[in-house]
């Protein structure tokens, strides 16, 4: 049983709160949460330049199988552009609210083919105010993998099969990953489910970007060679967005529902930083330093790498714990946790430190 302890309002609330604010100041005092436009009009331009890169690789190589290369230029420059969209819908790029929606929104919808409104009600509303909070964090409920012990237990037949090998799995199934993501997209605007009021402009543009893009590779690349572009160029894509994502939390504390610790230890202790400086920045969209960017979500990813001492050096002054690792280590980290869960041996946080960081 999970220990109930209060803490009383006025005192250890108040020193959690003071604790976020006092970081606060000090990233203010560095000015590091001011935007950028020079930096994302230069990233912009860039993959304006790849796009013309990929779709001239597409119609100049035609019918032949050295498509697959092309296949792998579109999947690195789709999930580059989510990496944009991701900072845009952050607010990190734009003052304008407006601006930013709009921008996410032709970014999202009709380059990428995700639901801008779906994600901003997924990520922005339940993961990132609830990391790893059973119950409210929709990146850890069930589906083609389950986080979490419970869930794992109820499964039966071949999902439970697949369950107890997830872990060994995870790779192979991080491949549907993308379809994954376009079908969740469709679904959230064909019931409604989006955050945002143009549902029939995200309608038109995703289907432009799920229905004509397949069409291209077809007219271009013939009808076999050009399906078989538009499976590899979705497996990779979910590869590499899965890839991504999926080391920032995976195999990290998981929040039992009941619990509520303050934002400070919610955003640092549920999420893992991958190491490898601005190279592994470029490579992640600026996620592996993913504890600063739950703590700062508005802040341009760019700056990311500059306020990490600060944040590192105020959890050691804090004893808070502070996890980084390499993408290698992370990864086997996910498999083995993904193997634990899936025969129902992963417990959420332990009772005591659970009770130690309760704010309420």
């Amino acid at each position: 049983m999970l220990e109930r302890r209060r803490a009383t309002r006025g005192t250890a609330q108040q020193e959690f709160t003071s604790d976020f604010s006092e970081l606060m100041a000090k990233v203010k005092e560095a000015g590091l949460l001011a935007r950028r436009p020079g930096w994302y009009l230069t990233r912009c331009l860039l993959l304006v330049l790849s796009y013309a890169v990929a779709f001239s690789m597409l119609f100049l190589i035609g019918e032949s199988w050295w498509q697959m290369l092309t296949a792998v230029v579109f999947a690195l420059v789709f999930t580059q552009t989510a990496y944009v969209a991701h900072d845009a819908a952050h607010r990190q790029i734009f003052t304008n609210g407006k601006v930013g929606e709009w921008f996410s929104t032709i970014t999202g919808n009709l380059l990428v083919g995700l639901s801008y409104g779906w994600w901003m009600k997924k990520h922005n509303a339940l993961h990132h105010a609830n990391p790893n909070k059973i119950g409210k964090d929709g990146d850890i409920a069930p589906g083609g993998i389950v986080f979490v012990a419970e869930d794992a237990l109820k499964l039966t037949g071949f999902a439970k099969w697949v369950a107890a090998r997830q872990g060994w799995l995870f790779f192979p199934i991080l491949t549907l990953a993308g379809v994954q993501l376009h079908v969740h997209s469709v679904q959230s605007i064909i019931k409604g489910q989006s955050s945002i009021k143009r549902r029939w402009i995200e309608g038109i543009f995703i289907a432009i970007r799920l229905i004509g893009f397949p069409i291209l590779a077809i007219w271009a690349a013939g009808p076999l060679i050009g399906s078989v572009f538009i499976v590899v160029q979705l497996a990779l894509f979910g590869l590499y967005m899965g890839g991504s994502f999926a080391p920032n939390h995976k195999g990290q504390p998981l929040v039992p529902k009941d619990v509520n610790i303050d934002f400070l230890r919610r955003q640092t202790l549920m999420s893992r930083n991958i190491s490898g400086g601005r190279p592994m920045g470029f490579l992640m969209g600026g996620l592996n330093y993913q504890i600063e960017h739950h703590l700062f979500p508005s802040m341009p990813s760019v700056n990311l790498h500059k306020v990490q001492p600060i944040v590192r050096e105020y959890c050691r002054e804090k004893d808070i714990k502070y996890t980084e690792t390499t993408l290698l280590e992370s990864y086997g980290i996910i498999v083995r946790y993904l193997n634990r869960v899936g025969i129902g041996k992963a417990d959420p946080f332990d009772c005591p430190v659970t009770a130690q960081f309760r704010s309420r």
